[in-house]
């Protein structure tokens, strides 16, 4: 790979070299299309090799999965969930230019996950070993009693996807149906900020862990929250300017606010606005607003069915598809169902073609993949072809806040009696001050 990248790299400035000496003595038109293809030809360059640097760089991340096995007594709100990922998984630093464009440093990226093996429920967050101490550290401020360790990647024990395998998979991801500033339902929705009993909470991560708690042997379900510290860009309409996540909120507050905004010029030459939207708009500038003020994450969301082809059910792949829908709002925003492992139109479906689209989803989900992607990724491919091709269908990377990642990831309460979710069955404490020596 090494080789071949710096072998294409010579070619590109021989050819740079030879450009420049031949333009010294021909015409301007010939000129004009020499400087061009040297310019396409230099920006493709810088492309590759940015690509190059980064690939290299992630692969020399070690990465560890943590297994964080949730006391038996869960008496906190979600709320302290978010301020693990506050503290710990916000990893945003300014690059130098070193350190970009030659290095390849990239930003951390980390991955929340629920998985179920033979109905056993675990929960995991995979990291860069060098974050690992920092996380532990935050999940014991807020759980001293949870137990944090680290284990093997459960997704290896699956093999390849293919006919001769024991195995079948279905997934799918998910990305917002509206725009990135519209929130979903979160825990404040349903109440879990107010701390109630214990026998009134409603605790909407309940469903999911009830499902995965549901699955025989020989079947396992994962789910997987990549996220990282948001960098996506906006188009800025009219222009070749690109924004970050507040100024593109700013933007869709305004468009819900507008339409009912009096806007008075006054005498002195000030401007007057005023104006009030309906009751069910206002709410919706409310969620705009209440969202751009807690750090946001880049989010990419997976979840897969794995299962025994003797043992495989389509209830399950079904019952899977419902999985985040208690976070939908009508006026807000919602997860959607976008790119399956399955074919949707008849010129689609061949059994080989199919095999490669379930392979690539699932070293896709073991190597955690949503940002910094293969090169293919960057060539925008409309919707007509990947109707055609689905699996050069590109992932949907949606901006989520601390309080809708805590919501969809979190340690249910006391209220729920999953058997097969694993606890800490037995609270640690200090011993006596008084025992004898």
């Amino acid at each position: 790979m090494i080789d071949s990248i710096a072998y294409f790299l010579y070619n590109v400035f021989s050819y740079i070299i030879s450009t420049i000496a031949f333009l010294i003595s021909t015409p301007w038109l010939v000129w004009l299309w020499s400087i061009s293809g040297t310019i396409l030809l230099a920006y493709l360059s810088f492309v590759f090799w940015r690509h190059y640097v980064q690939q290299n760089f992630i692969a020399g991340i070690d990465w560890v999965l943590l297994e964080i096995v949730p006391p038996r007594d869960v008496v906190r709100s979600p709320k302290s969930i978010e301020l693990i990922f506050s503290n710990a998984l916000y990893q945003i630093t300014k690059k130098s230019l070193y350190e970009a464009y030659w290095v390849g440093a990239t930003i951390f990226n980390f991955s929340l996950e629920i998985a179920s093996i033979d109905g056993q429920v675990h929960f995991y967050i995979r990291t860069p070993s060098r974050v690992k101490e920092l996380i532990e550290t935050q999940i014991y401020a807020q759980f001293p009693q949870a137990q944090v360790k680290v284990v093997d990647d459960y997704t290896l024990a699956v093999d390849e996807i293919t006919e001769k395998s024991k195995w079948n998979l279905w997934g799918c991801e998910f990305s917002l149906l509206k725009n990135d500033p519209y929130p979903i339902k979160t825990y404040i929705d349903f109440g879990l900020d107010k701390d109630p009993k214990e026998e009134y909470k409603i605790d909407p991560i309940s469903p999911t862990i009830e499902l995965f708690g549901s699955l025989q042997k020989g079947e396992q379900m994962w789910m997987q929250i990549v996220v990282a510290a948001s960098s996506k860009k906006y188009g800025s309409h009219g222009t070749f300017k690109t924004h970050g996540f507040l100024e593109e909120a700013g933007k869709e507050l305004e468009k819900v606010i507008y339409p009912y905004t009096k806007i008075e010029e006054r005498s002195d030459g000030t401007v007057f606005k005023s104006g009030r939207p309906p009751d069910f708009l206002a709410s919706i500038a409310e969620g705009i607003k209440k969202k751009m003020e807690k750090l946001f994450f880049d989010t990419g969301v997976r979840v897969c069915y794995v299962a025994k082809k003797e043992v495989f059910r389509d209830n399950s792949r079904r019952n899977l598809r419902l999985v985040f829908r208690q976070y939908s709002s009508p006026f807000m925003n919602s997860l959607n169902r976008v790119n399956s492992t399955q074919f949707q139109y008849p010129w689609q479906f061949t059994k080989k073609s199919l095999l490669k689209l379930k392979n690539r989803f699932l070293l896709e989900y073991r190597k955690r993949a949503f940002f910094y992607l293969p090169m293919r990724y960057r060539i925008p491919i409309p919707w007509p072809i990947t109707i055609i091709f689905p699996k050069y269908a590109h992932h949907n990377i949606s901006v989520l806040n601390t309080e809708e990642l805590a919501t969809i990831w979190h340690f249910p309460g006391q209220i729920l009696k999953v058997p097969t979710l694993e606890r800490i069955e037995s609270k640690e404490a200090a011993p006596p001050t008084n025992l004898p020596i």
